[in-house]
């Protein structure tokens, strides 16, 4: 179990420039997250994907028609909304790190691809494959403060192993989120370890 996510790896692999992946997921489906230093601009570079980081707000209607999604694989910071605020955060946000305390991420407000409904829609939900990293906090914190001495990602000079945890356990409730209802999402711990999916009941899952 990861960050409280229960996982399985994937039975049949192949590899893609020594990173292993889904038997059959297609190169242009894959998009890219986790939180800050997880590993997401390796990730891609390795894969051979787009080099520019691109951001999504989850809680905007029709967000899968997003311009940043037109070129992919791709590394992409999650906008996430929150209770109280109207405008999506993403967990780097000064708004987010001085009041991370008290900011409970709303689920109700994070969006999907509607489902095609006949043979000619577009079906966005098979468009896109997910690649969460969520590694452990332990590891995510030396990483980061690793970055911090090379001076590379300001972000990482004030790291605090709290803010860390709380990030893990926020990406990990949205890949659980999406893969709910109804999106492919896997899960790893870095960049070159195998993909895992989650493991999820049908009573527990979300349709539509």
């Amino acid at each position: 179990m990861t960050h409280k996510l229960k996982l399985k790896p994937v039975a049949s692999l192949r590899t893609i420039r020594g990173i292993p992946v889904d038997q059959d997921l297609r190169f242009n489906q894959i998009i890219v997250t986790g939180p800050p230093g997880s590993g997401k601009s390796t990730f891609i570079g390795s894969l051979g994907g787009w080099p520019e980081e691109g951001y999504i707000d989850l809680s905007l209607k029709g967000w899968w028609r997003a311009r940043a999604l037109s070129l992919r694989p791709r590394e992409v910071h999650l906008g996430l909304p929150f209770v109280g605020r109207v405008q999506a955060l993403e967990l780097f946000h000064e708004d987010w790190l001085a009041h991370w305390r008290e900011l409970n991420l709303d689920e109700s407000r994070i969006l999907v691809p509607p489902t095609a409904r006949h043979l000619l829609s577009v079906d966005w939900r098979s468009r896109y494959v997910f690649e969460f990293l969520i590694p452990t906090a332990g590891t995510l914190v030396s990483r980061c403060r690793a970055r911090a001495q090379l001076g590379t990602h300001p972000i990482d000079c004030s790291v605090n192993p709290e803010v860390v945890r709380r990030q893990l356990d926020i990406y990990a409730r949205v890949a659980l989120h999406l893969h709910r209802r109804g999106m492919t999402v896997y899960v790893r711990t870095a960049p070159a370890s195998p993909p895992a999916r989650i493991v999820d009941t049908p009573s527990e899952r979300i349709h539509g």
